[in-house]
Formats: C-alpha cells, sequence, structure tokens
C-alpha cells in the first residue's frame, strides 16, 4: 500500500467525519492529484498525453478527467494486485462491460465515511433519529450482489444505523437474483415488510432504499392488486436510478405522486439521489430537485461542444472532482446530462449514444 496515499486517506476521513472546510478543497485537490499521477501509472499516461503534470496545474478545475468509460478498459487504480479486495461494477444490461472500481480496506474506508456522512445529512431527519426505525432495501442482499456499489452502500447504512442513535428493529434485503443476474422482488417478503404487524399503537417509521425501476414495479403490482398502505409517520424513501433501455418510464414527479398515493409517504419525504460505481460520494437532491455534493466533492456541467463549464441555467455533461476517490481517479466525466443550478445540478438523464447503465437497469 502506497504511504502517501495511505496517509492522504487518513488526513480526508477525519475532516469528512467531523466537519469538511470549503476553503481547503483547492490545495487537497492538487495534492491528491499530484499523488495520483505519481502512483496511478494508466492515469498518469493519460495526463502526459493532454501536457497536463502537477507543475502544469493551477486549479482543481485543470485537473485532467476521466470519462466513465474508461474504467471498462483500464485498470484505473493505484493498488496493487493483492491490495485490491473488493471490486465495484458498474450495472447495466447483460451485453455491456462493466466498468470496475477498485477497492481496499483503506479506500471502503474513507468511502463509507462520506457515503454516510451525506447520507445522514440528507435523510435523516430528527424525528427519524428518534425512533426505531425498520429498514427496507429494494435490492438483493451484500451476499447475492458483491460486486454493486449500491448495495454496498445499502449494507453500510444498514450497520450506521445503530451508531447514529437509529435502533434499527428490522433491517431486510427484499431483492433478489433473476436467472440472468438482473434484479425482482420479492413481493410477498415486501408486502409483509410493508405490512403493520405490530400491536403496539406507535408504530415504526420505514426507511426505503431502492432503485427507481425497483418502486416501479412495486407500485405496478399494489396498483394491479388494489393495494395501498398508509406506512407511519416519518417514513422516509430514497430512490435512485434512470430508466435507459426499460419498458417503462415515468417522470420523477409522475413516480413519486405514486409513492405517495400507493405507500403514504409525502412528497418532502422522497429523496433522491445520484451515484455511480465509479465515485465514492453521492448527490441528493433538495425540494426543488437540485442535486448537491458534499463539500469534499464538486461538480461541473460542461459543455460537450466547447469542453468548457456552462452558465447557471445551460445544459451539459456532468463532471466531478470527488476527494473520496483517493485510490483511483478523482475527476470524473459522466455521460449524464444536467442543467447548471448554481453550484448543483438538475439532473435531465443519458447523453445521446451513451450506453445504458446505473443501477436500475439492474431491475429486470
Amino acid at each position: 500500500m502506497n504511504k502517501e496515499l495511505s496517509s492522504f486517506a487518513a488526513r480526508l476521513r477525519e475532516p469528512i467525519i467531523s466537519g469538511f472546510q470549503n476553503e481547503g478543497f483547492d490545495a487537497l485537490a492538487l495534492g491528491l492529484f499530484a499523488l495520483q499521477f505519481k502512483c496511478n501509472s494508466t492515469y498518469r499516461k493519460i495526463c502526459e498525453a493532454r501536457g497536463r503534470t502537477p507543475q502544469t496545474i493551477e486549479h482543481w478545475t485543470q485537473i485532467p478527467f476521466v470519462p466513465t468509460a474508461a474504467f471498462k478498459e483500464l485498470e484505473l487504480t493505484s493498488l496493487a494486485s493483492d491490495e485490491r479486495t473488493v471490486l465495484f461494477h458498474s450495472s447495466g444490461t447483460t451485453e455491456q462491460k462493466p466498468s470496475r472500481h477498485f477497492h481496499s480496506a483503506e479506500s471502503l474506508a474513507v468511502y463509507e465515511a462520506s457515503l454516510w456522512k451525506w447520507f445522514e445529512k440528507n435523510i435523516l431527519n430528527s424525528e427519524f433519529r428518534i425512533q426505531n426505525s425498520e429498514l427496507i432495501c429494494l435490492t438483493p442482499p451484500p451476499e447475492q450482489a458483491p460486486n454493486s456499489s449500491l448495495v454496498h452502500m445499502f449494507e453500510t447504512v444498514r450497520q450506521k444505523l445503530g451508531g447514529a442513535g437509529v435502533a434499527a428493529s428490522r433491517a431486510e434485503f427484499l431483492g433478489k437474483l433473476a436467472v440472468d443476474g438482473s434484479w425482482t422482488l420479492d413481493f410477498d417478503a415486501t408486502l409483509a415488510a410493508l405490512s403493520d404487524n405490530s400491536k403496539s399503537k406507535t408504530q415504526n417509521p420505514k426507511l426505503i432504499l431502492g432503485t427507481a425501476f425497483s418502486f416501479v414495479h412495486l407500485l405496478d403490482y399494489l396498483t394491479e392488486n388494489n393495494l395501498r398502505f398508509q406506512l407511519p409517520k416519518n417514513s422516509r424513501v430514497m430512490e435512485t436510478g434512470g430508466y435507459k433501455n426499460r419498458s417503462r418510464t415515468l417522470p420523477k414527479t409522475e413516480l413519486h405522486a405514486l409513492i405517495t398515493e400507493r405507500l403514504g409517504i409525502p412528497p418532502e419525504n422522497i429523496i433522491c439521489e445520484y451515484g455511480m460505481s465509479e465515485l465514492s460520494s453521492q448527490a441528493y437532491a433538495d425540494e426543488n430537485g437540485t442535486f448537491q455534493f458534499p463539500p469534499w466533492a464538486r461538480v461541473q456541467i460542461i459543455s460537450p461542444e466547447t469542453g468548457r463549464e456552462v452558465r447557471d441555467g445551460e445544459t451539459g455533461l456532468i463532471r466531478i472532482f470527488d476527494l473520496a476517490n483517493v485510490f483511483s481517479v478523482a475527476a470524473i466525466q459522466t455521460e449524464d446530462l444536467g442543467i447548471r443550478r448554481g453550484d448543483g445540478f438538475e439532473l435531465i438523464g443519458r447523453a445521446q449514444l451513451a450506453e445504458a447503465r446505473g443501477c436500475s437497469l439492474m431491475t429486470a
């Protein structure tokens, strides 16, 4: 394990956990770029081909990016082969070659600190914290999906809830793998988890995590069987993922309206998440649909025609610089389109001709 990168990872975890100061971002980004240029030979070749080195870079916005597609063909990691204990794949159709993001115990420690801190801030409110909760994950369990960063995220949330003062009285993964490797739902188990089986007058709120398409499948099932639930007060939903190459696409407003109609969860308690296997941090949307990454990550909306950042209100490709990507590459160019909204973005979807992928595509 590279001692310099290990030291950087340890130093980064502390402010992520205790409170990251925005003014320190640029210095950390430049320092991380210098280390990744030194330790990641594949990334160094990309940078040199573009004429960019630590000596020529003065600001984080000048750091060379890597497109997500490169993770399919190249080993973009500073980890030696024997240090790669976990591998996250991008999820897509079975015909596509998945991206590969290698992790070690140290990189996972940063990843988990990053995901939990921002999840905690955006998903858990004070009313939810003080009550016993029931965690429902509409994905397969970790042992069935060991290469899914989303499932690893949900498992991390399950483990962390107790440490956050939320005593999870029940936590279930209700998805399963189909023969072709896609994700399906165990509807009987899901209905049982949604049902109120307690004799207590005070019911535990439910926290439901899943892909957009897993919610569509659940909602279609509930509609077909004329079923409705009024989940306990302070229940919450986190949904993520898109609809490319799937049979049924719902606008976000319609999906959320159905969640409210069939599960009894108010719109303000339905939160959208944006993440991918190539990153170690996630973004969450506010009530206006504007996504924000945590302060240890930055987003730019880039014009595909000029390669420059667009003006506020304009559309471009989403580019992210994620400090938590210590052992791979911090600067990632996605194939997703967004509208610039200040220092955040409104998500539009996949760029035309880009391969469809994302966690929702695992759902049959």
